[in-house]
């Protein structure tokens, strides 16, 4: 008996053939372009391979970037020394961390980044 030629299991698309070339520009969110991590891939790289092969980036979700959402939160004045954030959302917050604001300068919250500064008191 002659041995029946196999089949291939998956078969490439023309669409797929034809751009396998061509490498998609993925923005890392629509508010930020870039990486926001030395550490961190471009979304372009990250997202190649047979996994993402047949993927249309437009139907995909495409979340905004948190590090550019809480940049916009204004700083919170506060006439004390320290301040306690929790994240502000009781359940859904974070564990309660104190801020020490003796710098003068905006100190961010290690959980959530939002951002308090001591009021100047003149007298």
């Amino acid at each position: 008996m002659a041995a029946s030629p196999v089949a291939p299991r998956f078969m490439s698309t023309a669409a797929t053939a034809a751009n396998a070339g061509s490498q998609a520009v993925v923005a890392q969110a629509p508010n930020r372009p870039a990486v926001w991590s030395e550490h961190q891939q471009n979304k372009a790289i990250a997202m190649t391979g047979a996994r993402f092969e047949q993927t249309d980036f437009d139907l995909q979700p495409n979340p905004l970037s948190a590090q550019e959402l809480i940049a916009q939160v204004p700083v919170r004045m506060v006439s004390a020394r320290r301040v306690a954030c929790d994240g502000g959302g009781g359940a859904l917050g974070h564990p309660k961390v104190y801020i020490n604001l003796d710098r003068g300068e905006p100190q961010p919250c290690g959980y959530c980044g939002l951002r308090f500064q001591q009021e100047h008191h003149h007298h």
